[in-house]
């Protein structure tokens, strides 16, 4: 195979017209021509750090979607599966990958169960660590969660990341917030990414310990404006991901998005391209062609440099995807899952208080942190009830491995105005978290999913609305683009029933993710992200 165009070399920091040619999925030679296509030849996009999970796809799916926007490989951390299944959830992911041509590089899940203060579906211990990044397809240790246990120096955080050195590998981080002396020590350990920088500052107190920054772009979490501009003079150490990224999001665009709107931002072509395609490919080993003689034939054709509209992606030479179609066939994807609890009653979801203040849950538009608010109930008897016109809404968590007592609090930022709307993605153990106006339609919602086996769910009165996920309670086997048209359609009723925030349910999967401060709620309770412990709904 043969195609030319304008090659933007990454390396040499040049644009030239040359033709590529391709032998056995290999780039054979690069020959500079002086009239080649109107079309521009690059390196593909790499998202250097995503759940594929929470695309609510299948690995397989996921890549059919993912290379029309010329991404040709992720850095995945396969911990939401890892959560509910363990390191037979991460052998899953493997394999289906396998099936496609696409390149998935995953991780060792560095933290599972997430924290002790949830019910997960499985553990993934150290030995299952040890086995993990013994495997040459296993290329780091996923993000390392328990910052608490960093800065504490626990016995088994440092054994895990022992083990990653051991091998080789490097340890993403994860640590919001982290500042100063804090964030030193972290880095310090052998950490060496973040995913999760709110601001400019953060990020370059991170940089000049020698962390590497990942700037995210998801369907919930949303920090590209605020750490862009760092590109100018740290593009060396900085790369793009999503983290988490819903259907109907994968189905506009991907790291194509982040790398036009970069340069909208004026930030220089060969910077933007080296974040988004070179970066990820040297820091975690990757084997991922760059557009160079000897290389893998993975790249990408462009119509021009201001539109930057994907024409074709190309992984080992395989024509994968063109004009906005993909060219990978689906393949048969197995279910497996592990859900054991029973339906529930409205009763379940009754919370007594006979307290003047209570504890609510701010969620935040974009944004995975939280606020702690103080309000005043509204009282039926002896009982805290939800109040809409207040927009203080009903939360709460069931544990789905085991028949337990749910634990219910409130939420204000969720908007409804009738109804209650319902997720087994839940981050990170996926128990069932449901946001209602009134304890019926929490339970009616709840009990959709249950009977499902996973989902996400939305009802209000005898409207009733459910997405299946019968793979591990969180992705769909199903065809890709039918998952975002129902996901589309389940997100439009949200909104209808009030809520005003851009993707109601990704927010709601993380209002459960005990490791981002500062108020959250797991299946055991109220818990505070900043003291790292468990919190009374009722404030005296």
């Amino acid at each position: 195979m043969k195609i030319s165009g304008n090659i933007i070399d990454i390396f040499n920091q040049r644009l030239y017209k040359g033709e590529v040619e391709v032998l056995n999925g290999i780039i054979s030679q690069i020959t500079e021509r002086e009239s080649v296509e109107d079309q521009y030849l690059l390196p593909g996009f790499i998202d250097a750090h995503v759940h594929i999970e929470s695309s609510m796809l299948v690995p397989s799916e996921f890549a059919r979607m993912a290379v029309v926007h010329g991404t040709v490989a992720t850095v995945s951390d396969p911990h939401e599966i890892g959560n509910v299944l363990g390191i037979e959830g991460v052998r899953y992911m493997i394999e289906n990958g396998k099936q496609v041509p696409f390149k998935f590089f995953f991780g060792a899940p560095s933290c599972v169960p997430a924290t002790p203060f949830e019910t997960a579906g499985a553990v993934i211990n150290l030995k299952d660590i040890d086995e993990l990044l013994k495997k040459d397809e296993i290329k780091y240790l996923a993000e390392m969660m328990n910052w608490p246990g960093v800065l504490q120096g626990d016995a088994i955080v440092k054994a895990k990341i022992a083990v990653a050195k051991r091998y080789g590998k490097v340890v993403d981080g994860h640590a919001p917030g982290l500042r100063d002396e804090q964030a030193a020590k972290y880095i310090a350990a052998g950490i060496s990414t973040d995913h999760e920088c709110f601001t400019s500052e953060e990020a370059l107190d991170k940089l000049k310990h020698g962390m590497k920054i990942l700037i995210r772009e998801g369907s919930a979490a949303k920090n590209f404006d605020a750490l862009v501009g760092l590109m100018n003079d740290h593009w060396q150490n900085m790369m793009f991901c999503s983290d988490d990224k819903h259907p109907d999001s994968l189905e506009e665009g991907h790291i194509n998005l982040l790398v036009k709107r970069a340069l909208a931002k004026g930030i220089d072509l060969y910077k933007v391209l080296s974040a988004a395609c070179i970066n990820p490919i040297d820091h975690y080993k990757l084997e991922v062609g760059r557009l160079r003689t000897g290389d893998a034939a993975d790249f990408i054709v462009v119509n021009n440099l201001d539109e930057f509209a994907v024409k074709k992606t190309y992984i080992r030479g395989h024509l994968v995807a063109e004009n906005g179609s993909t060219k990978i066939e689906r393949v048969k994807n197995k279910v497996i899952n592990n859900f054991k609890v029973n339906k529930k009653v409205i009763a379940d979801f009754v919370l007594r208080s006979n307290e003047s203040k209570i504890r609510v849950i701010e969620a935040l538009d974009g944004q995975l942190i939280t606020n702690e608010l103080l309000y005043s109930p509204k009282k039926d008897k002896d009982c805290a009830i939800a109040d809409p016109s207040r927009d203080l809404l009903k939360i709460t968590v069931v544990n789905r491995y085991s028949d337990t007592p749910p634990s219910v609090s409130f939420i204000k930022n969720i908007g409804l105005k009738r109804g209650a709307i319902a997720s087994s993605v839940a981050h990170d153990s996926h128990n069932i978290i449901a946001v209602g106006v009134d304890d019926k339609s929490i339970c009616q919602v709840i009990n959709l999913i249950i009977a499902a086996k996973g989902g996400i769910a939305a009802a209000y009165d005898d409207h009733e609305m459910i997405v299946p996920l019968p793979v591990a309670g969180i992705m769909s086997a199903e065809d890709g683009y039918e998952v975002s048209k129902r996901y589309k359609a389940i997100d439009r009723m949200a909104k209808q029933m009030g809520s005003p925030l851009g993707a109601p349910f990704m927010t709601l999967s993380f209002m459960a993710l005990l490791v981002i401060p500062s108020l959250k709620i797991s299946d055991k309770g109220l818990f505070d992200g900043n003291k790292f412990g468990f919190v009374n709904t009722s404030h005296n």
